[in-house]
């Protein structure tokens, strides 16, 4: 595999992106599409063009339910679904797509047959534990029985009973939305309690956002969600929302560089929600993607934030700011956020995050790979219970290898925003991050180089 050459600023970066469908809606709507029980075609429209998208379309072929593909707009895919009513048995591979691996075998246990689930080999060591708890306190048969991990068999018999369950989310959001995706379709509907904390806490917000646009009743309280039993119906066509987590790592550009950035298709805002109304139209509803969080994060650098019609444009300060930031709602952008910490560091500032210990179950163990490849380069990043720490390095930055990308596409991304002023820097693997920006490495070359990426 040969290395890729992060390109270096020259100066300030500016342009305007167009960003590929969200991952986790693109996962969320395919699935729901696919447990409608009408036999309905739908279109999920603007479905990020990615791995994982693509071992979510063909886990749910395998399963029976009719799909075709189609090119979308702006490099995205228009994806066709049609709901088979039941599930067979198959063989899914889940890749290293946590919203494959977490979110299907609920879907599984449907089926009229068993359903074997394997992956990547980093993929036998993500944790998996809530999801198959769940099941089993359902009285789901799984092989082994006693299954925490990859690979494990879901032993379908047609139905679910349903009912409550108590589960040990502190790993990952996924838990709970796998389990409530599915809920509908049990026969009593479904209750989950979390036992513990929940990180990513707006990524179950999605699902459940989701689920009410699909016709099904959820009622929330701390800590609980209950599915009632009933039709999923979602839209005939669904359009999904840019990538969110993945503009980021443009707009961090701007911010390194006292760039200008804009990214074109960012959602409007919605007025609030309320909680008592299950059948809302979509612009009722709250943010799909934790909007606010994502500004927050930005704008704590230094960064000014605007929204417009063209879309979202992020200006960056002619300095970073040192931050003491709690990330658990976005865990996802730690990567991006570490890099615009340690450029910070460079001005003499000690940065602290917060709240992400969950990310160590990751793609990768995310907080051991940052504070290592960061060493690499001379950076100074420390690992904490729940974060990281870092603070001013003791001289110039400068790469002693290629970055490691651990097949972990935030962290290539990571790399390539260091790259900015950090001349030399390659990463080892830049494919990995057609995880979820399938362009990335020559839309990321033409932004540096001013020719911005077509919107």
């Amino acid at each position: 595999m040969t290395a890729w050459s992060a390109p270096t600023a020259d100066g300030p970066v500016e342009g305007t992106v167009a960003v590929p469908g969200s991952k986790s809606i693109t996962n969320r709507t395919l699935l729901l599409a696919a447990l409608a029980d009408d036999g309905v075609t739908r279109t999920v429209a603007g479905a990020a063009r990615s791995r994982d998208t693509t071992l979510m379309v063909e886990g749910l072929a395998a399963m029976g339910v009719g799909t075709a593909t189609a090119p979308g707009r702006d490099g995205t895919l228009d994806v066709t679904i049609t709901a088979p009513g039941h599930l067979r048995g198959a063989r899914v591979d889940c890749g290293l797509a946590g919203t494959v691996m977490r979110f299907l075998p609920p879907a599984a246990a449907l089926a009229d047959g068993p359903v074997e689930f394997d992956g990547d080999p980093h993929a036998r060591t993500r944790p998996m534990g809530g999801v198959l708890e769940g099941l089993r306190g359902l009285g789901v048969g799984l092989e082994p029985a006693d299954a925490d991990r990859l690979p494990f068999t879901v032993l379908g018999r047609g139905g679910v009973r349903g009912g409550a369950v108590t589960v040990d989310a502190s790993a990952s959001s996924q838990f709970v939305s796998g389990l409530l995706l599915s809920g509908a379709r049990y026969d009593d509907g479904l209750v989950v309690t979390s036992s513990t904390t929940v990180p990513s806490l707006p990524h179950v917000d999605m699902t459940v956002t989701m689920l009410r646009l699909a016709g099904v009743t959820v009622t929330t309280e701390p800590s609980r969600w209950a599915v009632s039993p009933g039709p999923i119906t979602p839209d005939p066509t669904f359009v999904v929302e840019p990538d969110l987590s993945g503009a980021a790592v443009y707009l961090a550009a701007a911010m390194i560089t006292g760039g200008r950035v804009t990214v074109a298709g960012w959602p409007e805002r919605r007025p609030a929600a309320n909680p008592e109304r299950h059948t809302q139209s979509r612009h009722d509803l709250p943010d799909l993607q934790p909007i606010a969080a994502v500004r927050r994060a930005l704008e704590a650098f230094g960064a000014q934030v605007s929204e417009g019609p063209d879309g979202l444009t992020v200006q960056g300060p002619d300095r970073l700011a040192r931050v003491d930031v709690d990330l658990g709602e976005i865990g996802e952008l730690t990567p991006t956020v570490t890099a615009l910490a340690i450029v910070a560091s460079l001005g003499g500032h000690s940065s602290r995050l917060r709240g992400v210990a969950h990310i160590r179950g990751h793609e990768t163990d995310r907080l051991a790979a940052l504070a290592a490849e960061a060493t690499a380069i001379g950076a100074r990043v420390d690992e904490t219970d729940d974060g990281l720490e870092v603070h001013p390095p003791s001289g110039p930055l400068r790469p002693t290898r290629p970055w490691g990308a651990y097949a972990d596409h935030r962290m290539a991304t990571a790399g390539a925003l260091l790259g900015l002023v950090v001349p030399g820097l390659e990463i080892d693997d830049v494919a990995a991050t057609t995880k979820t920006l399938p362009d990335f490495a020559d839309d990321w070359s033409a932004l540096v180089r001013g020719a911005g990426i077509p919107a």
